[in-house]
């Protein structure tokens, strides 16, 4: 589309075959667009075909598009601290697929547990394993750590490195920050309340020694009403991270505020125009 009008200029299909049984798609959902930082490309999952597919779009009139077979219902993710890796979910096939968007080539995919649901991931470094990025499940408690530095750290590089036990199932959204010491994880679709009107919080420095909660919804004080906590995301500065707490259409919703550094709550936003779509 035109940056400025957001008028098509070119439409191209998705439609194509499935990388594992080889069998036409007439129509896929696309996951996921990204834009890539080593090429005029942008980065496309085609869900159902497992496909990902380099759109050079430096002349549209000749486009050309990279196809890498990844694994199916390909679905979010994230870079790599370098911006060069690209590292996303296949949630159905349990894999992650590992894109080097210099080379224009499927690095690895990479087994996990159970549904994996990165969002878009996190990144930090790991005291033993060096950089890594996170991603936790749908499927299960795990927040499973791929190592991301095939320079430094080659012997680990694109390998689970570390597994930690989370809350329970049902995670959305991981995060973390530059500046911060802590990596944040909901379950904002886990069955049990206590579970999804909370977040778990661990220690990236001592990931040993487990997580702790904060109990996010009941911060908010909004009464009845589902309470999911989803998605935490930091402020610029790095020494906030605000949650959303969604409730029924007919409920009250709100954003808490925490502080970074001392985990404890710093504002709640409880207003009627905060309603849950």
């Amino acid at each position: 589309m035109d940056g400025a009008t957001l008028e098509p200029l070119k439409v191209v299909s998705t439609r194509g075959m499935t990388v594992d049984t080889q069998e036409f798609h007439p129509e896929p959902r696309v996951a996921a667009i990204v834009a890539s930082h080593q090429h005029p490309e942008f980065i496309v999952n085609v869900k159902e075909t497992g496909q990902i597919l380099l759109v050079n779009y430096e002349d549209i009139n000749n486009l050309k598009t990279t196809t890498i077979g990844a694994a199916r219902f390909l679905h979010d993710g994230g870079w790599d601290v370098t911006k060069r890796y690209f590292l996303t979910a296949a949630n159905q096939s349990n894999k992650i697929a590992v894109v080097d968007s210099k080379k224009q080539k499927l690095t690895a995919l990479i087994d996990v547990d159970k549904i994996p649901h990165p969002g878009r991931g996190a990144n930090f470094v790991d005291p033993k394993y060096g950089p890594v990025w996170a991603t936790s499940a749908l499927g299960n408690e795990k927040v499973t750590l791929v190592a991301t530095d095939p320079r430094k750290h080659k012997d680990y590089a694109w390998k689970v490195v570390r597994v930690l036990k989370g809350q329970g199932g049902g995670s959305l959204f991981v995060k973390t920050h530059p500046k911060s010491k802590h990596l944040y994880v909901d379950t904002a679709l886990n069955p049990d309340s206590k579970i999804s009107q909370s977040v778990a919080v661990f220690d990236i420095n001592d990931l040993d020694a487990g997580y702790k909660v904060l109990p996010i919804a009941d911060w908010a004080n909004l009464g009845e009403g589902p309470k999911k906590v989803v998605q935490p995301e930091f402020n610029a500065a790095g020494d906030e991270v605000w949650f959303s707490v969604w409730n029924g259409k007919e409920q009250r919703s709100a954003l808490v505020v925490v502080d970074d550094k001392t985990l404890k709550l710093k504002a709640v936003i409880d207003d009627e125009r905060i309603v849950t779509p």
